[in-house]
């Protein structure tokens, strides 16, 4: 593909000269509906994060409007810089290290949390600035970039069907288990799957739209769905969690190890998403590559590192952003119009915290499933190639984290290709990242 086609429009109207909109075969209905869907696909997180984040003291109502700030900007950035139908906001890995891990077991206090992930975001900015992030992520081999797909999507599905109460963690067996089926919670998430199935099969554009505003609606009388005592009400005030980031204190090497867990995930996962999605909206090259990809992952490195200034930490291109992707986003409106909806938020969030995260269950299944396609196109007869995208994917389930999953897959390509005498097919850029790595997994380990 070429490089115009994808970050730098060609000439012709606005909409052509800013978007690229008919060069990338869209049309500007199809780019709003992608960006509504992929709203309503993340809409969950304004309920999640805040909730993650009050485990850790912070106030859970500046949270919530932090949360929004962080979508807004963040999404507005990508739609107009990046040019890519790619959600930006908190993700739910950052929230839990710095609520739940640092704050609520480690007894760090949240603000030196956050100047942890404002550290990691500046980092993430001056390797984007210097080209070394690009760098890194040629390095990357084929076979495993054709496998992320997999990877990821069995992330989302996994997501999905926790969220809808189908599969739940075993705490005796510390094994994932199936839920109840005839639960309220997961009759109304199978509704919607089954719904979004019936429409997508029939090629009903706004299926998984569809969906979520059915299983929103059924949820009503089941009880899941909790309607509001107001629809429209202010924002709650950022003054409790506004520039109360301790960049100095975060700077005691004791906390080094979660600045790499930080970083290290983060930087993956920001990577897989990307090619990702990228893959899903049909934006790479023949070799997998998103031409000018420097500009997503600016826009990631300057949202995580001001994120926190608003008490949010951790924010990056979302997977929910292949929602968008799957219902025909390839541009930045689909952006702007997500950053649009998230915007409308600051007055309705109670409408936005309305939606319970069964009904948006079955767009996560849908579109993790249907990514399970990417393995198709790894040489699976390839011994050396093929294990390690195998690996990744199941270091993804153990996890349950892609950016786990993706950074295993990588040491695994290492080893097998090693001990299989083919080491001269390792990109030299993937015996350096092999260092980091295992320090990578190494903080896991005793974190």
């Amino acid at each position: 593909m070429a490089e115009n086609s994808v970050n730098t429009p060609a000439s012709g109207n606005w909409l052509e000269r800013r978007f690229a909109l008919y060069s990338r075969q869209s049309t500007l209905k199809t780019e709003c509906l992608a960006g509504i869907t992929g709203f309503l696909a993340a809409a969950y997180l304004l309920v999640v994060i805040p909730g993650l984040l009050a485990v850790g003291g912070i106030d859970k109502g500046a949270a919530t409007t932090g949360t929004i700030l962080v979508f807004v900007a963040g999404t507005l950035l990508m739609a107009f810089y990046g040019n890519l139908p790619f959600i930006v906001g908190p993700g739910i890995g950052g929230s839990v290290l710095v609520g739940v891990t640092l704050a609520g077991s480690q007894g760090i206090g949240w603000q030196i949390g956050l100047g942890i992930a404002c550290w990691s975001g500046i980092i993430f900015f001056l390797l984007t600035w210097l080209g070394l992030r690009e760098v890194v992520t040629r390095s990357v081999p084929q076979s495993i970039k054709l496998g992320l797909t997999a990877s990821i999507g069995l992330f989302v599905a996994v997501l999905g069907f926790r969220n809808a109460g189908l599969v739940l963690a075993n705490a005796k067996t510390n094994a994932l288990m199936l839920g109840d089926f005839l639960s309220p919670g997961a009759l109304v998430a199978l509704c919607g799957l089954f719904l979004a199935i019936a429409l997508q099969s029939r090629r009903i554009p706004g299926a998984i739209l569809w969906a979520i505003l059915f299983a929103t609606l059924i949820g009503i009388p089941a009880g899941v769905t909790r309607l509001p005592e107001h629809f429209i009400a202010l924002p709650h005030s950022l003054s409790p969690v506004l520039a109360q980031v301790d960049l100095f204190g975060a700077l005691n090497i004791a906390f080094l190890p979660f600045l790499f867990v930080f970083f290290a995930s983060e930087f993956f996962s920001t990577m897989g998403t990307t090619l990702a999605v990228g893959g899903e909206a049909g934006l790479l090259d023949e070799d997998g590559n998103m031409p000018q990809i420097n500009r997503p992952f600016i826009v990631d490195s300057i949202a995580a590192a001001l994120g926190p200034l608003v008490g949010i930490p951790a924010a990056t291109a979302l997977i929910e952003s292949s929602a968008a992707a799957e219902a025909g986003g390839k541009t930045g409106i689909t952006a702007l119009a997500a950053a649009m909806m998230f915007l409308l938020m600051l007055l309705f969030t109670p409408l936005a915290l309305m939606i319970p995260k069964e009904a948006t269950a079955p767009a996560l299944i849908l579109i993790g499933l249907n990514m399970f396609s990417g393995l198709r196109k790894v040489d699976l007869a390839n011994f050396t190639d093929g294990l390690p995208v195998l690996m990744m994917v199941m270091i993804t389930l153990i996890a349950n984290s892609f950016g786990t999953g993706i950074a295993g897959g990588l040491l695994f390509f290492i080893v097998i290709k090693t001990i299989a005498g083919k080491w001269r097919e390792i990109p030299l850029g993937l015996w350096i990242m092999a260092i980091p790595l295992v320090y990578y997994f190494a903080t896991l380990v005793k974190h």
